[in-house]
């Protein structure tokens, strides 16, 4: 339920920073501005309508499926879902800064070319990101893998929505409380690690298909301090990548897996700092 409830906030939060930018900029613009804010609103109606669409194709292509077809699909979200992190991750840390800019840009120039439809399209594109990488993290944690929802996964996702609500709304108290940089960067690294868990599962996963080999059955047995298999450790695992008895290639793929981030996270910020210098100049 946790992992849940934190995907919803993080994915929630992102979309409504978007929308918050766009809202605030159309809404305090002059009467031309104010004019696109129908297009907005239906730009969200579209994005929320995407994901949805994607999350009914995934849950049903699923029970299409049987057996190794199943495995090795629910497997491929599971990894797929780990990259989208990484991705999202590196490109917040990218963008982050400028975001606010970049988008007012393109609304001074939709504006003063009246093209209205522009505005649905870059909101709808925004939603439909946030809200399909929302489902496929959730896939990847098992949501609905069984053709089944309990109702403390449900309760999750409101949860979620609301606390995302709630964290837009005193982000915009003006950083009285916290700052957007400061909540990018402290979600940015929970957000890592929840990454390292979904790449452990999918390891799990090959192993338990013969695909990749453990090398060494087990490592070390740390169940007497943190059991895995309890509902604590069972979150620890899902959310750091924890593993109470490893195998060696479990921890050679988490090694992996950190010192991949390390290097695309170094080459990011050498290319972000590269373009910086060159706009100063």
């Amino acid at each position: 339920m946790g992992q849940v409830l934190f995907i919803v906030w993080r994915e929630s939060v992102e979309a409504l920073l978007v929308v918050g930018i766009l809202y605030a900029w159309l809404k305090n613009g002059d009467a031309d501005a104010r004019r696109g804010l129908p297009y907005l609103w239906a730009g969200v109606g579209a994005g929320v309508l995407a994901a949805v669409a994607l999350g009914a194709a995934l849950v049903g292509f699923t029970e299409v499926l049987s057996g190794d077809a199943q495995d090795y699909f629910q497997t491929a979200m599971v990894l797929v879902a780990c990259v989208l992190i990484v991705q999202m991750v590196l490109w917040m840390k990218q963008h982050g800064r400028t975001l606010k800019r970049e988008m007012e840009q393109s609304l001074e120039q939709t504006t003063r070319d009246a093209n209205w439809w522009g505005i649905t399209v870059l909101v709808a594109l925004a939603i439909a990101r946030e809200g399909s990488e929302t489902v496929i993290f959730l896939y990847g944690l098992g949501f609905g893998q069984s053709g089944h929802v309990d109702a403390s996964q449900y309760l999750a996702v409101l949860l979620g929505l609301g606390l995302a609500f709630l964290t837009f709304y005193l982000l915009q108290l003006g950083g009285k409380v916290f700052s957007w940089r400061q909540f990018f960067r402290v979600t940015e690294i929970m957000l890592l690690f929840l990454g390292a868990g979904l790449f452990q599962t999918g390891v799990d996963k090959l192993i338990d298909k013969e695909v990749l080999p453990t090398l060494v059955d087990q490592v070390w047995n740390s169940s007497a301090l943190l059991d895995d298999s309890s509902t604590f450790g069972s979150l620890v695992a899902t959310l750091t990548g924890y593993r109470a008895h490893p195998a060696l290639m479990n921890l050679i793929a988490y090694a992996a897996y950190w010192l991949v981030v390390w290097w695309l996270a170094r080459r990011v910020s050498g290319r972000a700092a590269a373009v910086t210098k060159r706009k100063a100049a």
